[in-house]
């Protein structure tokens, strides 16, 4: 058989981490997206951007969501029922990391969220169009990168290099919903609640490890990532509530992997928190559910795993 070869020519960039790496982008960006303005995406922007797409798509259109990513970490994600209104709640989780970093919503742009969001220095912002008052304000901003979104990942594989080759595996595409969450406690998360798990699962996917996400009616309250320790990524979290001022009374929490001991519950619940969904799987998953039981939590296991590494 005769095989037509295929060329895919690269784009240089500017560099790649670090100014003295050489960097090039094998792939074809016009077909998810139209660039509005600024300038060409540099090798963090792309990887940035990659999460934030990755992360946005796990939200229903038809409910405006903002997210906000530094570092390809989610520092802020909200629904709401207006865009303004996401966009303040996505803010207000963590403010200060937020600065530089990649804004991303499922929803058209108006002229008020552009004069909120113009007030904040930030790389790039991704939506699926822009109102032409919107677009022509953000555009005063000669080096911010402005970018439609056309189409959605289709990604089913994912590679690294690694060890003088590649590596290839499934991408993570499994998205929990209400109905794949078992309750293992005595205590029943109320519907809300269990809404705001979901949420909460939805987040801490796309944390790398290990990673805690702090939910409250639809709104991303706090998380702690890359951690060494879990205890040290939910203590982390709790430690930048307390530091922008957001209440985690009443809140929900997830973790992308199992607690091999109670002490993450037993903080939590300390904390305020009152329902938790991880995926179990640890051979002292027990120990976390008895002390749910003995102190009112609720908790839920999805059978899922979600490590980022």
């Amino acid at each position: 058989p005769v095989f037509k070869k295929s060329i895919l020519h690269g784009t240089p960039l500017r560099y790649g981490e670090n100014p003295h790496q050489h960097a090039v982008f094998y792939g074809h960006l016009e077909h998810l997206f139209e660039t509005l303005n600024g300038k060409a995406l540099s090798y963090n922007n792309l990887v940035d951007v990659d999460s934030a797409v990755a992360l946005i798509s796990e939200f229903d259109a038809s409910t405006p969501t903002f997210a906000i990513l530094k570092h390809t970490n989610a520092c802020g994600v909200a629904t709401a029922p207006t865009l303004p209104e996401a966009w303040q709640l996505a803010l207000k989780a963590d403010p200060v990391s937020a600065f530089g970093g990649i804004l991303i919503t499922n929803t058209r742009v108006d002229i008020a969220t552009a004069a909120a969001i113009n007030e904040l220095f930030y790389e790039v912002i991704i939506a699926p169009a822009f109102d032409n008052d919107a677009l022509g304000l953000l555009k005063t901003k000669k080096q911010r990168i402005i970018l439609r979104q056309k189409n959605s990942l289709s990604n089913t594989k994912s590679f690294r290099s690694l060890l003088n080759g590649v590596i290839e595996q499934d991408s993570d595409l499994t998205t929990e919903q209400v109905s794949d969450l078992r309750i293992v406690t005595q205590a029943v998360p109320t519907d809300s609640a269990m809404s705001d798990l979901v949420f909460a699962i939805k987040c801490v996917k796309h944390l790398k490890s290990n990673g805690i996400a702090i939910v409250k009616n639809g709104c991303l309250l706090t998380m702690g990532c890359g951690q060494t320790s879990r205890v040290d990524a939910l203590q982390h979290a709790i430690a930048k509530a307390r530091e922008f001022g957001n209440d985690i009374q009443g809140a929900v929490m997830a973790s992308e992997a199992f607690f091999p001991f109670p002490d993450c519950v037993e903080i939590a619940h300390v904390a305020g928190i009152i329902a938790a969904a991880q995926p179990g799987g640890s051979v002292r998953d027990q120990d976390s559910i008895d002390y749910c039981n003995k102190n009112g939590l609720a908790m839920v296991l999805t059978g899922v795993r979600h490590f980022k590494h």
